[in-house]
Order: structure tokens, then C-alpha cells, then sequence
């Protein structure tokens, strides 16, 4: 009996096993060639056996958080046939109620063409192409504070009495950051990869780690720069990677950004940092507004200023409840858009470094630790309402200013104008150079 046992239970894995040699993440083919390869969902009846959706990395594994049921296993074994794709990765979303899977094209086939064929199969629930997206940056008694000169600004040190983000968690959906930084200690509550397997990757990624240090950087801790929101909390989602030789501009693509939002969603996070920006996106804008509807803030960068790539940009600024963000210098061309400083921001770098970054990234990391300031008061605090507080600023305000908004909500006294220090030359601190992407 003992034998037959364990005979059944060999037999079971090795089914497992051969229903799907997908491995995650993704090859690094479809990050290289993304117009090979197609992104389809069918419907899924899965059950989900923890809150923690896109934890598992295989759609079909045993251990799966939520499983792909059997008939949505069988429609994209069916659609693999018939279309004569090749399956590269699988995931189910638990928040949309579909099993998503990443195909590569048949050599020869046109993905145009394939697409239309996809969306009119009844057995597909959405069929789109792997999109891809870019990150927007370039590159108290805390030694760096007087040469920040976003915070004096945005009027943050004013903005402290009220304030400082304790308790408001914000996830970071970019590149990886390097958690040993001494100035994100205690900082960051879950740190997660998308993207590859690679840690040291994860903590030699300058995009992230920069945004990350524009939102929460430690304060009082006698080292370093102040965070916008430094007693928030960071949930980071490496959903993005660092192109070689780019000196560190990054990409994502829409697989990777998925399971980024979906495990915000899942975290129940209150604020998601999104510094990029690329192509309409069916399948990450719902995704958007599932999370919307959990209560969940959306802060993302705005599209490159005019031009053919600025109208093809639409995610996430063009989704309807996603606070958009400019860098201040590019003001009157962003209708809409909230405005914060994108220039010569002194943030966090790899291996414990500081330097001076460029770019609406820092822009829009800006106004996501004055998110977390605000919510910090008030956790009700939805989109519509936040744009109008972060709207709120003294008419010599060239954006978004922390003080006032936190004074509007409270309805505390109007806040002393607040008064930039004089520009200083923009020098790397402790870095290797600075950087403007």
C-alpha cells in the first residue's frame, strides 16, 4: 500500500510538472524582442488560497496562491495549437479573474494580424501586445538636507509638523533598490522581483533606488538626505530593469508591471509610485482601476512634453483617477498635470551613495511621498480630493506645495511662503557622477 502511495504521488508531480515547462520570469528574449511575443488572458474559475496574489511566479505551479482552473487550462493549450504559439510564461491575476500567459509569435506571422484573429476567439478574454515602457529620470541634522533644494520647494520642512508619513505604506513599481542603503534602514516593508532572480542586480539599480530616496529617506539618522515621507513605509516590486550600457535608464513591459500592481493590490498598500511612461495598455489600466476601487492612489509620471512620443504615451498619466506629474521646468505644456521639481534632485544611489538626478521620475516621487503626507491624516483621501489639495499653493508656487496642502485639510493657518535656497552647482555626493536622463 505504502508503495502504490508513493507511486500515485510521483505520478501526480510528474503531471504537474509536464502541464507547463514555462518558466518565470520571463526569457530575456521577449525583454529585448517584445514585438515577438503576444500577452493573452482567458477566464479563470481559480480559487485563491491566500491574500497574496502574484507571489507565485508560475501560473500552473502546485503551490499557487490562485490556481489555473482546468477549463482555462485547456482553452490556452487549445488556443497554443490552433494558433501555433509557443508559451513562454504564465501567471493568474487573482483581482481580474483570468490566467494571463505570454506567447512568442510563429516565425513569419504578422502580430497585427494574430491579435485580430485572438480578440474575435470566444475563448479569449483579451489578447494585446507585450507592451513596453521607459522610466522618466536621468541621473535636519542629516548632512545633505541644505542641498536639497526639491524639499525647500515644495516647502517639506513646514509641511513636518503635521506630518511625516508614519503609518501610509507606498509601493514602488519600478527597477530594484539597494535596501542596504543607510538611509532606507527600517524603511522599506517588502521588497520583491518580477523581473529576474539576480539580488545583487536588485540592489545595484540606481532608478529605483533614486525614486525610493526622493519618497522615504530615513530622517534624523545624522547620515545623508531627508524623505518627503521618511516615516513611510515601501513595499518595492522590481517590475522594470536597467538596459546595459544606458548608464541607467530602464524598461518594463507590461507582464512584469502586471504583477507589480497586482501584488500592490494584494499588499492593500495606500499609494503606488509609477515613474514611467509608454503605450495605452488595456490590461494594466484595468488593473489600475481594480485597485482604485480597493481604495488604492495612483501617482504616475507625465508623457515627454510634445511630439509623435508624447501623444503614444498614455499610461499611466491618461488613466482616468491617476495623479499626473510634470517636473516643474516643464510646467504650462502638462495641462492637468501636477507639478513638482525634476531637476538636480540630490537622492539616494547603489551602494550607499548619493547623487544628483534629473527627470519627471523624481518629479512624480515627489508628489507620491505628498500623497503619503496627506493620507498619513486622512486614509479617506481619494484622487479627485487630492488633487485638489495638492492644487492648493501660494501664487509665487511654481508647484506643488506639501505645507498648504497639509494646511487646507487640516484647516490649520495658510503656511509661510516657502523660500528656495540659492541653486547650487549640481556635483555628485559620494557618487561616481551625477546623472541626467
Amino acid at each position: 500500500m505504502r508503495s502504490l502511495l508513493i507511486l500515485l504521488a510521483a505520478l501526480t508531480c510528474a503531471a504537474c510538472a509536464s502541464t507547463s515547462a514555462v518558466d518565470d520570469p520571463l526569457p530575456v528574449a521577449a525583454r529585448t524582442h517584445p514585438d515577438d511575443y503576444v500577452i493573452v488572458t482567458v477566464r479563470n474559475e481559480g480559487e485563491r488560497s491566500s491574500p497574496r496574489a502574484g507571489s507565485t511566479p508560475r501560473g500552473y505551479d502546485g503551490s499557487a496562491q490562485y490556481s489555473v482552473g482546468a477549463q482555462a487550462r485547456s482553452a490556452i493549450a487549445s488556443i497554443e495549437r490552433q494558433y501555433g504559439l509557443h508559451e513562454v510564461s504564465g501567471w493568474p491575476i487573482a483581482e481580474l479573474s483570468v490566467h494571463c500567459v505570454v506567447f512568442r509569435i510563429p516565425a513569419g506571422e504578422s502580430a497585427a494580424r494574430l491579435l485580430a484573429k485572438l480578440r474575435s476567439d470566444e475563448r479569449v478574454e483579451s489578447a494585446q501586445p507585450l507592451n513596453v515602457f521607459a522610466t522618466r529620470a536621468a541621473a535636519y541634522n542629516d548632512p545633505y538636507g541644505e542641498l536639497q533644494a526639491n524639499l525647500a520647494t515644495m516647502n517639506v520642512a513646514a509641511a513636518h509638523r503635521w506630518s511625516r508619513g508614519a503609518g501610509v505604506h507606498v509601493a514602488v513599481i519600478d527597477t530594484g533598490v539597494d535596501s542596504d542603503h543607510p538611509d532606507l534602514v527600517g524603511r522599506i516593508a517588502d521588497r520583491r522581483n518580477f523581473v529576474d532572480e539576480d539580488d545583487e542586480a536588485f540592489r545595484r539599480d540606481r532608478h529605483g533606488t533614486a525614486v525610493a530616496g526622493v519618497i522615504a529617506a530615513d530622517s534624523g539618522n545624522r547620515i545623508g538626505i531627508v524623505g518627503i515621507a521618511p516615516e513611510a513605509r515601501l513595499h518595492i516590486y522590481k517590475s522594470c530593469w536597467e538596459r546595459e550600457g544606458s548608464g541607467g535608464s530602464a524598461a518594463c513591459n507590461t507582464f512584469t508591471l502586471a504583477k507589480g500592481l497586482a501584488a500592490a493590490i494584494d499588499a492593500r498598500v495606500q499609494v503606488v509610485n509609477l515613474s514611467l511612461v509608454g503605450p495605452a495598455d488595456p490590461l494594466l489600466t484595468r488593473l489600475v482601476m481594480r485597485g482604485q476601487e480597493r481604495g488604492l492612489v495612483f501617482v504616475g509620471a507625465a508623457p515627454p512634453d510634445s511630439g509623435q512620443q508624447a501623444s503614444a504615451d498614455a499610461f499611466p498619466a491618461d488613466v482616468a483617477g491617476v495623479l499626473k506629474v510634470a517636473a516643474s521646468t516643464q510646467g504650462l505644456s502638462k495641462p492637468g498635470a501636477l507639478l513638482a521639481p525634476g531637476t538636480d534632485v540630490l537622492t539616494l544611489a547603489p551602494k550607499g551613495r548619493y547623487d544628483f538626478i534629473s527627470g519627471n521620475s523624481l518629479a512624480t516621487a515627489g508628489v507620491t511621498g505628498t500623497v503619503a503626507l496627506l493620507m498619513a491624516r486622512d486614509r479617506r483621501l481619494r484622487s479627485d480630493r487630492l488633487q485638489q489639495l495638492l492644487s492648493v499653493s501660494p501664487p509665487t508656487s511654481s508647484g506643488v506645495d506639501a505645507c498648504a496642502a497639509l494646511a487646507s485639510l487640516l484647516h490649520e493657518a495658510p503656511c509661510a511662503i516657502a523660500t528656495p535656497p540659492t541653486p547650487v552647482a549640481a556635483e555628485p555626493v559620494q557618487s561616481t557622477g551625477s546623472s541626467t536622463r
